[in-house]
């Protein structure tokens, strides 16, 4: 089987991230653990995370006395390895290395316990050189890696348009160029990709440098929403500190409704971590559309993780996913029955 990786900007083979400086702790610790350790990626799409636990975040407010230890993370199977090994206890992640991790494991490792983000992906084109959708055969077009969530969307989105592509070469009627987000745009510029598929902020820097939206992921599914990032945690914590993990799906709920209310400053806050973690903040031209074109929910959208596994399967990348078991709602549901907010539904891959 080979690995579906990491979903994301930024995302590589290796991890490049690090420990990172968390608001001070305040008050009583939940059942008394000491430190509760979390890992997420510096981008738009892990916005819950980047707001949530920034200074001031409402997150740790939630966590009183139980200190927030904050990891970021550039790969999806760095992450899961972190998971594994009790690096991290729970994690921001996308939808396919959830899915990879859930099944290498044998359904032993984690659980997805909430949804955080949906959109923010776009096929985005040079267009010089493709007019239309019909326009893709013999052109170029990358992706962020080899199996990873929008490598998966593309190949099954062409083999659909009727177009074949080895999925493991990415040769073809259409060629695929597995290329790193940060990479991708000088790739753009210099003409060597005719496009890309990718998420936020990389396509929208696609578009300041000249590229057109030719297909908003969205537009391909209903309600036009799809899981971009999950929060998961590893089944062992959940075991032995569900009021933890409880306290920090409050925060992640909290945060959501926050930004929701207040988008502006929520740019405002993304931003400044951005700027932390890279070095330099994203103009706004590139983060503004980056911000509007993601949905910070908390609905896991179970459905449409079930239809991701499914097009990986499709596209020869993945064989025999595990998804039962792979979601435990009870402690969202649980804080959205407390703020009164409908419950979450798992299309039936909860644990039981």
């Amino acid at each position: 089987m080979l690995a579906l990786t990491a979903c994301g900007y930024g995302s590589n083979a290796e991890d490049k991230g690090g420990d990172k400086a968390s608001p001070v702790a305040q008050g009583k610790a939940i059942d008394g653990l000491s430190e509760v350790k979390i890992g997420y990626f510096a981008n738009v799409t892990h916005g819950t995370a980047l707001v949530g636990l920034g200074e001031g975040g409402l997150i740790q407010k939630e966590l009183g006395g139980t200190k927030v230890k904050s990891q970021v993370f550039n790969a999806g199977p760095a992450e899961i390895e972190a998971l594994n090994s009790g690096a991290i206890d729970i994690g921001w992640i996308g939808p396919s290395p959830a899915i990879n991790g859930y099944t290498k494991s044998q359904g032993k490792s984690l659980r997805i316990v909430s949804g955080s983000a949906s959109g923010g992906v776009s096929l985005v084109v040079n267009p010089k050189k493709i007019k239309s959708l019909d326009d893709l055969e013999g052109k170029t077009i990358a992706t962020p890696q080899l199996g990873n969530t929008q490598d998966v969307a593309l190949l099954n989105y062409l083999a659909e348009k009727g177009y074949k592509v080895d999925a493991t070469s990415g040769k073809g009627d259409v060629n695929i160029a597995r290329t790193d987000n940060k990479v991708t745009p000088i790739a753009f510029k210099s003409g060597d990709i005719d496009g890309a598929w990718v998420p936020e902020p990389t396509a929208s820097k696609l578009v300041a440098e000249g590229g057109k939206v030719l297909l908003d992921e969205r537009e391909l599914w209903d309600d036009g929403k799809f899981v971009i990032t999950n929060i998961i945690v590893r089944q062992k914590f959940l075991e032995k500190h569900p009021k933890v993990v409880e306290a920090v799906l409050r925060g992640s709920v909290n945060t959501n409704a926050w930004i929701s209310k207040n988008p502006d400053e929520a740019k405002k806050a993304i931003n400044a971590v951005l700027k932390e973690e890279t070095g330099k903040p994203l103009p706004a031209d590139i983060l503004d559309p980056a911000f509007k074109n993601v949905e910070f929910l908390d609905d896991p959208l179970a459905s449409t993780l079930r239809d991701e596994a499914q097009h990986a399967v499709k596209a020869g990348l993945l064989k025999d996913p595990l998804l039962d078991g792979i979601y435990d709602l009870r402690p969202l549901n649980k804080v959205l029955s407390a703020a009164g907010k409908p419950s979450v539904d798992d299309a039936g891959l909860g644990a039981k």
